[in-house]
């Protein structure tokens, strides 16, 4: 039955992960948790190992739409491996610092930290873009009808975004994506369809690297994550499917919406219990 469930939970989180950039572990991350805490199915998880599993399945969510996105000529290989020179070692790090988190601090900062990437996922879509001038790295995208669109950004600055991305991405075990994304849409004028899978990219980077840390230190579920990975590969692609042929804007919007429920519901848990 546990495994039943984790095979879905990976299919829902590739997907949704795939679809808007985020990796995945923004919902694998917290579900394990609840699974732990509210079912007689799940061994107890702590917040580690919750991380450490969630950043190795990421790695194949990761692969699995990058390969997809591939196929639709949406990855930017170059952007992705000078923002992963900052993700990297960010990764690294933020794997470390996971370590001095008890349960109840890991459940109020997580959903801190969820309800402000749901602020991120609202920006991305309302705010304007801040840069107007195109410098530094110069890039050009042609959609499907074949309109090109530029976009730039300096590499200093891109490097030093995503380390502080890759960091958080380690900390928290979610990839980043989900704060990359609208970096990239905002501050470097970034086609969203290249963003995504862009990000994808890096976060698929970035996971090797980040999991590496907590595959040393035990933090890894190995069973749990033999359950969630198959889910995650076919989701990874089928969220790369769907970006290709649809509209994301109810998706993103419902994925504020729980993210905020969701992290409402950490920081609670963290306080009272």
């Amino acid at each position: 039955m546990s495994y039943m469930i984790l095979i879905v939970l990976g299919l829902i989180a590739g997907t949704v992960g795939s679809l808007i950039g985020l990796g995945g572990g923004i919902v694998i991350v917290p579900a394990l948790l609840f699974l732990s805490s509210a079912t007689p199915f799940f061994q107890d998880v702590t917040p580690q190992v919750a991380i450490g599993t969630s950043l190795l399945v990421i790695i194949f969510t990761g692969l699995s739409s990058t390969l997809a996105y591939i196929k639709y000529k949406t990855v930017d290989y170059k952007s992705g491996l000078i923002f992963f020179i900052g993700s990297g070692p960010g990764s690294i790090i933020g794997a470390y610092v996971s370590k001095l988190f008890n349960s109840d601090s890991f459940s109020v900062w997580f959903g801190i930290f969820m309800i402000l990437i749901s602020v991120s996922l609202m920006l991305k879509k309302k705010a304007k873009p801040l840069n107007k001038e195109h410098q530094g790295i110069i890039r050009t995208f042609r959609d499907d009808s074949g309109e090109p669109y530029t976009y730039s950004y300096n590499a200093a600055a891109g490097i030093a975004i995503a380390f502080a991305v890759g960091f958080l991405g380690g900390l928290f075990g979610i990839g980043g994506g989900s704060l990359m994304v609208p970096a990239m849409m905002l501050l470097f004028l970034f086609p969203p369809k290249v963003a995504v899978a862009t990000s994808m990219f890096i976060i698929f980077l970035s996971s090797v690297t980040g999991s590496v840390s907590h595959v040393l230190s035990g933090h890894v579920d190995w069973l749990y994550a033999l359950a969630l990975i198959p889910g995650a590969w076919f989701g990874g692609k089928l969220g790369a499917a769907i970006n290709k042929r649809m509209q994301t804007k109810t998706i993103v919007a419902t994925m504020r919406i729980v993210l905020i429920l969701i992290g409402c519901q950490l920081i609670y848990e963290g306080i009272f219990r």
